[in-house]
């Protein structure tokens, strides 16, 4: 396995089904950036600097940012390989968000702006990001990533999530789109950025299909458990990758789930506050939070809430890893005040949250409390070597190994 650049080898000839879910939130994205570049780093320990994080996981999922995230990790280069390493994440955001979400500098009308832009469109006209994801990407489709992808959007004709599945691609040929407008159409988020129009075409029937998708936060901020979903239908139909495995199974699933942090308590609203809010207030709340970020949070927490029972009662919780921060102050906890400085707190953020104690959410209270007696950073190489000896035994066990110096 040293140096290898082979393909990851199907659940099938293994003993888990490995996920990783990366939450949306804008600029936010540098936090589990971060978090992913130090699992990679204990990743090439193992297995020689040329690991990346596709190498390991059955599924790579993404919401928003988190989506974009997925497709720099899974989209291949010229060379087969991902085109970004996970280091390479952080600087991508610290370089492009500034651009992505240009800075207001007169204070003294931002308030007024605000106003006028969330009754006129959408903050941004994110022209630049298009420009971008289309640039990065080029004409790579949901069917060419180098492992499983999940990314969900939603449909603004349809009033239904679509979610862009690397395992409902091979049956519904119409999934099959571009990286770079699955990315634009799933960081979308309404007030912030223009919802994104696109068709595909099938080949063999000419088929066409349009998309009029917004923000997959609206369905999901916190995608893991749709990932968890499209395991668990791809094994009730069948596929021949996860063969024995049952399609209650989730005792052998790994999964590491990232959001990208929370506003801490006194940070938050209060009913008296909220109580005078209109339409605008809910839109544009000065120092608390708008109602894009209400229901993203929202339905991020209720995911892990769900998860952390279910694996619990498998008596599993030690294959489930949340990593999650609550102590956001107003500008890191926003997903657009893309300033030098805020940036550059955010990836602080990232590096100190891999030396907290592992953590739960604690609903009654709205507050993380440690869980265990080791850091997210401890959590994270002891992932890493139960991916590497997957990895090593799926190899091990195919009939149809793969030379180490394949490409994919």
């Amino acid at each position: 396995m040293e140096g290898t650049n082979a393909p990851l080898q199907a659940p099938t000839y293994g003993n888990l089904v490995t996920i990783l879910s990366i939450d949306g939130g804008g600029i936010r994205g540098i936090i589990p950036g971060t978090i992913l570049s130090f699992l990679e780093s204990e990743l090439q320990k193992l297995d020689g600097e040329d690991a990346r994080i596709a190498d390991y996981f059955d599924v790579i999922s993404g919401t928003s940012t988190g989506g974009l995230v997925t497709a720099m990790l899974a989209c291949p280069n010229e060379k087969n390989r991902p085109m970004f390493a996970a280091k390479d994440i952080k600087d991508f955001y610290l370089n492009e968000c500034p651009i992505i979400f240009p800075q207001r500098n007169f204070k003294l009308f931002r308030s007024a702006f605000k106003m006028i832009k969330a009754l006129s469109g959408p903050k941004y006209d994110g022209k630049y990001l298009h420009r971008l994801v289309k640039e990065k990407l080029g004409h790579t489709k949901l069917n060419q990533t180098l492992t499983n992808v999940v990314i969900p959007t939603y449909d603004i004709t349809k009033l239904q999530p679509t979610i862009f599945s690397s395992f409902q691609v091979k049956k519904n040929p119409s999934l099959n789109a571009l990286l770079s407008d699955i990315c634009i159409s799933t960081s979308a988020a309404p007030t912030y950025l223009p919802a994104h129009f696109f068709e595909t075409t099938e080949e063999k029937t000419g088929t066409v299909t349009k998309y009029n998708l917004i923000d997959g936060g609206v369905a999901a901020n916190n995608p893991t458990l749709v990932a968890i979903g499209e395991v668990t239908n791809a094994i009730i139909k069948g596929n021949k990758d996860f063969f024995p495995i049952k399609p209650m199974d989730y005792g052998r699933f790994l999964v590491i789930s990232l959001g990208t942090g929370s506003p801490e308590a006194e940070e938050k609203c209060n009913a008296h506050e909220v109580a005078k809010w209109g339409v605008l207030g809910w839109l544009t709340a000065k120092g608390c939070t708008p109602l894009v970020d209400v229901f993203t949070h929202a339905s991020a927490d209720m995911v892990d809430l769900h998860l952390s029972s279910l694996f619990k009662a498998l008596h599993s919780q030690n294959n489930y890893l949340r990593i999650q921060d609550s102590t956001l102050n107003k500008k890191t906890a926003s997903v657009d005040v893309a300033t030098k400085e805020n940036l550059d707190d955010l990836v602080k953020v990232g590096e100190a949250l891999l030396k907290k104690a592992v953590s739960r959410e604690i609903f009654d209270f709205g507050t993380f409390e440690p869980c265990k007696k080791e850091t997210n950073e401890e959590a994270l190489s002891r992932f890493a070597k139960l991916l590497s000896q997957e990895r090593r035994l799926r190899e091990v066990q195919s009939p149809h190994p793969i030379a180490a110096n394949s490409e994919l």
